[in-house]
């Protein structure tokens, strides 16, 4: 690999040879941290590299306690969201069969020439049922 160094202003320009070894450990960096070959390459010759405040075996433990607490308690999750999601299924069936039962409540109140009695509150009720 060749490196070309320009000044900002002027003439003149450093040509540098990198072995292959130095290349492919350069476009590995790039490749693992996401960035352009040229950040890896400005970086490492201006020194501008950031130094870990805390030692990095301490915060990787601790990354992995953490992983584990999380995977612990997608356990304990799964089988409620389960459950959740058949209760809410449960209540969609329940609302569509009350829809039924308050349609012929309406019929055979007609039929007996008796006074419709619209119940608002229990039709929003079906209606949030029906609509989740």
């Amino acid at each position: 690999m060749k490196i070309i160094i320009k000044p900002d202003k002027g003439f003149g320009k450093i040509v540098l040879e990198i072995d292959e070894r130095l290349s492919s450990r350069i476009i590995e960096i790039s490749r693992k941290f996401n960035v352009s070959v040229d950040e890896v390459i400005v970086r490492a010759l201006v020194g501008d590299f950031r130094k870990p405040k805390e030692n990095l075996r301490v915060l990787e433990k601790e990354v992995q306690e953490l992983e584990k607490k999380v995977w612990k308690l997608e356990k304990e999750y799964a089988p409620l969201k389960f459950k959740a999601y058949g209760v809410s299924e449960d209540n969609k069936l329940l609302a569509i069969e009350l829809t039924g039962l308050m349609a012929e409540n309406a019929q055979l109140r007609r039929f007996l020439r008796m006074e419709i009695e619209r119940n608002d509150e229990l039709r929003k009720i079906v209606r949030y049922y029906l609509s989740g």
